[in-house]
């Protein structure tokens, strides 16, 4: 079958799509085939070489954590799941930009079926992460919550989260946009020069909580709008949140990751949430889809289609 391998720290250059086993199914475990996998900005870290204290490769190296796929093989003592099911799920392993892939079978949840691929196999990593957040600064009815880059991955599930718990959600984004949030309930604030003016503009009675999903001085700004320390989570700007005294939680903070997954699946469902996915790709064009990513102009999700052409 086919994955991503890298074989060295560095950019997008180092990927490869090379032809590896497949594998099979132990006890405890699944085989899932991927029809979808989305792609991270902490993948990108990871390839870098920049988290290598905390998240070191093992070379040859793959990656990927979000995936959704049809389990092909089940290994003994697996009751969960059987083969044909349609599910959502995740890698530990860095092992889900692939044709297929290995995973406990507790790492897997039903697919609802009016979920689609692209959505389903993008929703552990932002969607966990975006839980935690809204739960790390204690969003509730009421709150005045602001959140940076509001229109991507982890953000657009933050502002419809923060929403739902009853907040008044200010979404920090590009003009292009404003118009989505809105549609959410949320109020745009353009990004860049001069946001710590407007955001007191439109919160004259301040900001109670802040979630940054950008970096790049936002937990500052945070703390300089008067947001309590405790009340702002960062998930990228773990060095200001410890000089500040802010937080810097995400999705390992998630007691029971796999009841989260399904209880997020079903809001998606049900028409409750919503994951944009910007666009897909073939795996074979892994290059030029972490290329789209680094913009870090994305709204929502871009998603790696393993067996099929992408759009």
């Amino acid at each position: 079958m086919r994955a991503v391998r890298f074989d060295r720290y560095g950019g997008t250059d180092e990927l490869m799509v090379v032809e590896v086993p497949r594998p099979h199914a132990e006890s405890g475990r699944a085989i899932v085939d991927v029809e979808a996998a989305s792609i991270n900005p902490g993948e990108i870290s990871i390839r870098e070489g920049r988290l290598h204290e905390r998240w070191p490769a093992h070379f040859p190296e793959g990656e990927g954590s979000d995936l959704a796929g049809v389990v092909s093989e089940v290994g003994a003592a697996v009751t969960d799941v059987r083969v044909g099911d349609e599910v959502i799920g995740w890698s530990e392993e860095r092992a889900s930009h692939a044709e297929a892939v290995s995973v406990p079978a507790g790492q897997l949840v039903r697919k609802p079926p009016q979920v689609s691929w692209e959505v389903a196999g993008s929703l552990y990593v932002a969607g966990l992460t975006a839980l935690a957040t809204v739960r790390s600064v204690d969003v509730k009815t009421g709150d005045t919550v602001a959140v940076s880059a509001a229109a991507g991955g982890v953000g657009s599930l933050s502002v419809q989260l923060a929403r739902r718990a009853g907040a008044r959600v200010i979404g920090i984004a590009g003009a292009s946009n404003a118009d989505w949030l809105i549609s959410l309930g949320v109020e745009p604030v353009l990004h860049g020069d001069g946001l710590s003016e407007r955001l007191r503009a439109v919160t004259p009675e301040g900001i109670d909580a802040f979630v940054d999903c950008f970096g790049g001085g936002y937990v500052e700004l945070a703390v300089e709008l008067g947001v309590p320390k405790e009340r702002v989570d960062t998930i990228i700007d773990w060095e200001a949140a410890a000089r500040l005294g802010a937080k810097a939680e995400g999705l390992a903070t998630i007691e029971d990751p796999a009841g989260a997954l399904s209880e997020l699946a079903e809001l998606v469902a049900a028409g409750e949430l919503v994951l944009p996915i910007e666009r897909t790709y073939p795996l074979e064009q892994v290059r030029e889809a972490y290329a789209e990513l680094e913009k870090r102009h994305t709204r929502g999700k871009i998603v790696l289609i393993p067996k099929r052409s992408a759009s």
